[in-house]
């Protein structure tokens, strides 16, 4: 096929914290050499903020090295930690606060911020674009180019115009061919071009397997007497204790009456008849969270995978012709439950790694990544943090987060043992014949609520006649195998209903409602036989978190 084809110094897949730092500091480079540089941001949502699911606790440690001057560059920070509690939800109705000595030091936030992600995306995205950047939101990168000796040569953006079977309508319009010297892989967790590079060049060779969550967030406005700006709450233990589930819920109150809350649940749990999204439901009728929320309205929600395997399953991150930053690769301190200021710093590294080469006049080679990342804070923050997510998936919340506290507030990192989790999340579901049915209860609308109702809060965008971005190496897998043998699990982990078993000529049936996904990738990480693939869709779609 015939494309147009566009060239730059430098192509950055992505608009997140990493693709745009990335960008800002490459500019701020060249400037400082009198180098003149073209950097274009490809971003798969409508706006750049779009996909971005988060009211974040922000640590400004990147952003100082970033812009030292971000409050007067009116940085949307604007709501400081005020108050911090690390909590055990002993059952549906008790818990305990945990004393801060007792808490590990990596969890507790003194002189960080609660913000809107997407408002500070949308913020980088503005100094980026000051300093000569090209944005270019609405287009996703559907494919890697390759030149003839193997390395990276850039990427090509997704079709328009195609119909649900993949035949062109009178809208079509191809791809473009975006060329670059280096490319940045800056897609978030799980990106499907970040797969293929791993795969391509091997740099998970020698790794652990990788480990993810499913984080699951509501976005409330609540009553100004019950709004308590910078109070931030995490909590372990129920509901996912009752069926040996490790993850955690947090509450953060953000300004403008505005409260984000939500659950994160590690993928490596057992049972294939938990639902992530009824335990959040239920997580919020707990007391510790419904006192917040009473009398509230439900503004938005959304759902996301989150790379948390740390530094033992990070993959080697440099390749010929690029590099794959933040939670494409995968540099979230789950030990913190904080991935944006490692998401930026890979990508400031990134920056300073490509801008070398260039500035050396070479072209695509393997870019000096490997040796800025093993000198600088990122890499001792996550090796500092290397066992966190190994000791709570192998010995639970309790023990393993004991063993955190005794590791980063005893022994402060004395001895240099390293604790390891090799098998992978979807490998870790039993058979439904050794596992409870749970009941959940049925949403009150009040605290809970049903999938439909949710996604609609997710403002999911896709057209009905394009084609499916989910695919099925075994169409006939889920009602042969899956569904025997786990009552396919996918009806459950699905967070957005678009996995269900129907019936069809009085035979079951596996249905998939695309046009439900809100984009967290679950179903890549999750199913029991690697069935289910995730791809960038047509122009992107997708959710749209404006308040996020």
């Amino acid at each position: 096929m015939e494309r147009e084809c566009m060239e730059f110094d430098i192509v950055i897949v992505g608009a997140g914290p990493a693709g745009l730092s990335a960008a800002c500091r490459i500019m701020q480079l060249a400037e400082e050499q009198n180098q003149s540089l073209s950097v274009c941001v490809v971003e798969k949502g409508a706006e750049v903020g779009a996909h971005i699911l988060s009211g974040a606790i922000f640590e400004h440690k990147a952003l100082d090295e970033l812009f030292p001057d971000w409050e007067r560059l009116n940085a949307p920070l604007h709501t400081a930690v005020s108050e911090d509690h690390f909590c055990l939800l002993t059952n549906q109705s008790n818990y305990l606060n945990v004393a801060e000595n007792l808490t590990p030091k990596p969890m507790l936030n003194d002189g960080n911020f609660v913000i809107s992600l997407a408002n500070f995306c949308r913020w980088l995205a503005q100094q980026a674009e000051k300093a000569g950047v090209e944005i270019f939101p609405g287009f996703a990168a559907a494919d890697i180019l390759y030149d003839k000796q193997g390395a990276v040569a850039g990427i090509v953006t997704s079709d328009m115009g195609l119909d649900k079977n993949g035949e062109k309508k009178s809208t079509f319009e191809p791809g473009i061919e975006l060329k670059a010297r280096y490319t940045i892989f800056a897609e978030g967790a799980r990106g499907h071009l970040g797969k293929q590079l791993i795969s391509n060049f091997q740099l998970d060779y020698d790794k652990q397997t990788q480990h993810y969550a499913l984080g699951i967030k509501e976005l409330w406005e609540v009553p100004p007497e019950l709004h308590q700006p910078g109070l931030v709450i995490h909590g372990v233990g129920w509901p996912l204790s009752q069926s040996d589930t490790t993850g955690g819920s947090f509450l953060y109150h953000l300004e403008d009456n505005q409260v984000a809350i939500g659950l994160i649940v590690d993928l490596n749990y057992h049972n294939p008849y938990l639902s992530p999204f009824d335990e959040f439901q239920r997580m919020k009728h707990h007391p510790l969270f419904s006192r917040y929320l009473k009398g509230g309205n439900r503004i938005a929600y959304g759902a996301r995978a989150i790379t948390k395997g740390g530094l033992s399953s990070l993959p080697r991150q440099q390749f010929p012709g690029g590099v794959l930053v933040g939670c494409d690769a995968g540099t979230l301190n789950f030990a913190k439950i904080k991935g944006s200021h490692t998401a930026m710093k890979s990508g400031m590294l990134a920056a300073e790694a490509v801008f070398a080469e260039i500035n050396q006049g070479l072209h695509q080679t393997i870019p000096g990544y490997e040796r800025l990342f093993g000198e600088s804070w990122l890499y001792q923050e996550l090796y500092e943090s290397r066992n966190f997510g190994a000791q709570i998936h192998k010995f639970g919340n309790l023990i393993g987060g004991a063993l955190a506290t005794v590791e980063h507030n005893w022994l402060k990192h004395r001895f240099s043992w390293t604790v390891t989790d090799e098998k992978a999340d979807h490998e870790c579901l039993r058979p439904k014949d050794q596992c409870t049915p749970i009941n959940y209860p049925k949403p009150d609308g009040i605290f809970s609520f049903d999938k439909p109702s949710s996604v609609y809060l997710s403002a999911t965008q896709h057209e009905e006649n394009q084609p499916c971005h989910l695919k099925l190496k075994d169409p006939a897998l889920p009602t042969t195998t899956h569904l025997s043998l786990y009552d396919e699990p996918s009806q459950r982990y699905c967070p957005a209903g678009v996995y269900e078993i129907v019936t069809s000529n009085g035979a079951p049936k596996f249905q998939i409602n695309a046009a439900n996904c809100v984009h967290c990738k679950t179903c890549d990480i999750k199913d029991p036989s690697q069935n289910i693939s995730w791809v960038t869709p047509e122009g992107g779609g997708g959710p749209n978190y404006p308040n996020m």
